[in-house]
C-alpha cells in the first residue's frame, strides 16, 4: 500500500483539500446529470454514489484525524447511507494508507525524545495496521512481542478547525436548528480530544479490562506506561483475526455464539454495570483469536452514561412502557425529543415516529434469547431507516432533538447490532450479565 510523506496539519492547508475534494464532487454531477440522459435513474445514482464515495474517501485518508474519523463513524450506519459509502467508507475502520517509515520515525522521536530502536530490542518502522487517528507497529522487548500505536501528527491541534468545516454539511444533511444544536458539536468534539489523549486512554484500558475480566471468551491486552507517552501507546501484540475477516470464512456456528455472547455480555455488563461503554464498536476494534476469543481492543472512545439519561433510555426499552401512552410521552420530553414548544404537528409526528423506532429497535431486550442472524429484524430496521431518509415532513422540521448523548450511545447499538449480524450469532442470552 502506498505510504504518506506529510499530512495537512494548518487550517488552510486541511480546507484547502477539503475544498478540492468538493470540486470533485461537484464535477461527478455533472457527469451524473448526463449519465440520466443516456442510462437510466438508478444507474447513474449508483455510479454517482460510487464515484463520490471514491473520491471523498480519498480526500479524508489523506486528513487523517477526526475528518477519517467522521467517515469511519458513517460507515456504520447501514441502513442510511448508500452501499457504495458503507463499503469505501469501511476503509477507515482498519485499512488507510500508512505514514512512511521515515515519518514514522520522525513522529515517535518528536512524541518520545527517544528514537524507537533506543526504547525496544527491534521496532518495524512499516506499519502492520492504519486507522483514522494512529496506525500501529510491530516492536520487540526483552523476547515479548508488543504492538505500538503512533498518533499521526496534528491530529489533536486540528480537531476543531475539521469540526467546524464539516458542521454546516452535517447541520443541512440532519436537519438541525436552533440555537442550542452546538451541544451535539460540543459532544462529538470532546469525544475525539479523549481520543488522542493517550495516556487517558491507557487508564481507561486497564479499568475496563480490570472490570470485565471474569466475563467468558474475552481477553484483553496488557498496556504499558513506561513505552507510552502522550501520543505514543505500547501494548501486548495480540493475535487474531479482525471480526470482519473471521465472520467472512467461518463455518462454525457455535464459535459465533460463543463471541457473539462475549460481546454482547461486554457491553451489557459496561452499560449497565458500569455506566460507561467503549462507544466504537467497529470491526476494526475486535479480534478472535485462534481459539475463539474475542480480543477488545482501543479504549480511547468511553463514554459516561449519567442516571438522567439512562434510566428512561432503558425504561423506554421495556414493552409496558412503550405501550402506555401517557408514560411514553413523558420520557421523550425526559430524553429532549419532544419540546415544550413542538407544535401539534411536531409532537404527532415525533411520537408516532420514535414509538415505530422503538418499538422495533428494542425487540433484543424484549426477548430472554434473541437471534441477530435473523434477517428479517435487520431488513425491518434497513427498511425503517430508509424510509425516514426519504420522509418529506421530517424534512420540514427540526431535527435539533434528543440528548446529546443519543449521539454515542445510538452510535454504540447500531455497531454492537451489526457486529451481531456479522457474526450471524444465535441464542444469545439478553441478561447473562446479570449472573456473570
Amino acid at each position: 500500500m502506498k505510504t504518506i510523506d506529510k499530512i495537512p496539519v494548518t487550517k488552510i492547508q486541511r480546507a484547502t483539500k477539503l475544498v478540492s475534494t468538493g470540486a470533485k464532487v461537484g464535477v461527478n454531477y455533472l457527469k451524473y446529470y448526463g449519465d440520466k440522459i443516456i442510462n437510466t435513474e438508478d444507474e447513474a445514482k449508483e455510479r454517482l454514489n460510487k464515484n463520490n464515495a471514491e473520491d471523498i474517501y480519498d480526500g479524508l485518508k489523506q486528513l487523517k484525524g477526526s475528518a477519517l474519523k467522521v467517515a469511519q463513524m458513517l460507515s456504520m450506519e447501514k441502513s442510511i447511507l448508500p452501499q457504495a459509502y458503507v463499503e469505501k467508507f469501511s476503509l477507515a475502520q482498519f485499512s488507510v494508507p500508512p505514514l512512511s517509515p521515515p515519518l514514522v520515525l520522525k513522529t515517535f522521536k518528536k512524541y518520545f525524545g527517544k528514537a524507537p530502536n533506543d526504547l525496544f530490542d527491534s521496532f518495524n518502522s512499516t506499519s502492520v495496521n492504519a486507522a483514522s487517528i494512529g496506525q500501529v507497529h510491530i516492536a520487540v522487548k526483552d523476547g515479548k512481542k508488543l504492538a505500538v500505536k503512533i498518533q499521526y501528527p496534528g491530529v489533536a491541534q486540528s480537531i476543531a478547525s475539521d469540526l467546524a468545516m464539516v458542521k454546516p454539511i452535517a447541520m443541512s444533511m440532519f436537519n438541525i436548528k436552533g440555537k442550542d444544536s452546538d451541544k451535539y458539536f460540543k459532544e462529538v468534539e470532546g469525544k475525539l480530544l479523549e481520543e488522542t489523549n493517550y495516556r487517558l486512554e491507557i487508564n481507561q484500558s486497564k479499568e475496563i479490562a480490570s472490570a470485565c475480566s471474569h466475563i467468558s471468551n474475552l481477553l484483553f491486552p496488557n498496556y504499558y506506561e513506561e513505552y507510552s507517552s502522550d501520543r505514543i501507546i505500547t501494548m501486548d501484540y495480540m493475535e487474531g483475526k479482525h471480526i470482519s475477516e473471521f465472520t467472512t470464512h467461518n463455518q462454525d456456528q457455535d464459535k459465533a455464539n460463543n463471541i457473539g455472547q462475549a460481546l454482547w455480555d461486554f457491553y451489557m455488563f459496561q452499560i449497565h454495570k458500569l455506566k460507561k461503554v467503549h462507544a466504537d464498536p467497529h470491526p476494526g476494534n475486535f479480534l478472535v483469536s485462534e481459539n475463539g476469543k474475542l480480543i477488545a481492543l482501543d479504549f480511547g472512545c468511553i463514554k459516561f452514561i449519567p442516571d438522567e439519561f439512562y434510566i428512561p433510555y432503558f425504561e423506554l426499552a421495556e414493552a409496558k412502557n412503550l405501550n402506555n401512552p401517557d408514560y411514553f410521552v413523558a420520557k421523550l420530553y425526559e430524553l429532549e425529543i419532544l419540546k415544550t414548544d413542538d407544535s401539534n404537528e411536531e409532537l404527532d409526528f415525533f411520537t408516532s415516529m420514535f414509538h415505530e423506532l422503538l418499538s422495533l429497535f428494542t425487540q433484543p431486550f424484549q426477548n430472554e434469547y434473541f437471534d441477530f442472524s435473523n434477517p428479517e429484524f435487520f431488513g425491518k430496521i434497513a427498511e425503517l431507516g430508509e424510509r425516514y431518509s426519504k420522509n418529506t415532513d421530517l424534512r420540514k422540521m427540526n431535527g435539533n432533538r434528543g440528548s446529546k448523548h443519543f449521539i454515542y450511545m445510538n452510535r454504540t447499538f447500531f455497531g454492537l447490532y451489526n457486529l451481531m449480524f456479522d457474526l450471524k450469532a444465535q441464542n444469545i442470552k439478553i441478561n447473562n450479565y446479570k449472573s456473570i
